[in-house]
């Protein structure tokens, strides 16, 4: 039996999702839960790579095995068994060809950015703390030069692996609340720091520092040297993951 869970975890304690030796990550304390909770350590995919200190509203993995807890019953007994910052909201099961990654049809990241004069303490970790004004009406502008199926090999960290850089970004919006600005990605797909590097060069226009139709020459010049800065990891959140 392949199933499907739906998680919700606060990254700031792990070294991401992925397994990394004897780092804490996200995929060992949940294995570690289903060990404990079926006797023996099922394989589990997960639907993406979140990086240290990210955060995830959304998250799929699956599972592979022999269940000895019915389906329905699943996420309320791995929670107890897991950390505060970490929680299973559903399971279900799906089909043996079901690919927690490779099935889905895309991805919403939401990142918070706190521009409080003074750093916001409730938010520490879980924003970034720019504290300073940013223009989010020159942010919007930029934004819509990322927007549609581009070569966004400007927006990958140096030294990525990956050969296909071309990616389709279906929405990008910047929207301020108070002293928070949130900064929204859509997209078929994403590059490794592909959103952080994106929000750290729209915080460069919404700055001042580089006018809006500086993107779209970011963006044509397949170069990271021509980026603004990554981001910090804590503002990102993982929002939600899209299946046919």
């Amino acid at each position: 039996m392949k199933i499907l869970l739906e998680l919700a975890y606060c990254g700031s304690a792990y070294h991401g999702w992925q397994v990394q030796g004897d780092a804490l990550t996200v995929q060992k304390i949940l294995q570690d839960a289903c060990e404990q909770l079926f006797g023996y350590r099922p394989p589990v995919t997960g639907c993406s790579r979140t990086d240290s200190g990210v955060h995830a509203k959304q998250f799929f993995c699956t599972a592979e095995g022999v269940f000895s807890v019915p389906v329905d019953r699943i996420p309320a007994a791995l929670n107890t068994l897991l950390p505060e910052d970490v929680s299973v909201l559903d399971a279900r099961e799906v089909s043996l060809d079901f690919h927690a990654r490779y099935s889905c049809t895309g991805k919403e990241y939401f990142y918070d950015i706190c521009i409080s004069r003074y750093r916001d303490p409730l938010t520490v970790g879980r924003a970034w703390q720019y504290c300073r004004p940013l223009d989010v009406k020159r942010m919007n502008q930029a934004a819509q030069y990322l927007c549609g199926k581009h070569d966004f090999a400007s927006f990958c960290a140096a030294g990525s692996s990956v050969i296909d850089t071309v990616r389709t970004v279906s929405a990008l919006t910047a929207e301020q609340a108070g002293d928070h600005i949130l900064v929204r990605i859509s997209a078929d797909g994403f590059l490794y720091n592909m959103v952080r590097i994106i929000v750290g060069t729209l915080v460069e226009v919404g700055r001042g520092a580089m006018p809006p139709e500086q993107a779209e020459r970011i963006l044509y010049a397949a170069d990271r040297s021509k980026a603004g800065p990554t981001a910090p990891a804590c503002g990102l959140y993982l929002n939600r993951v899209f299946y046919s």
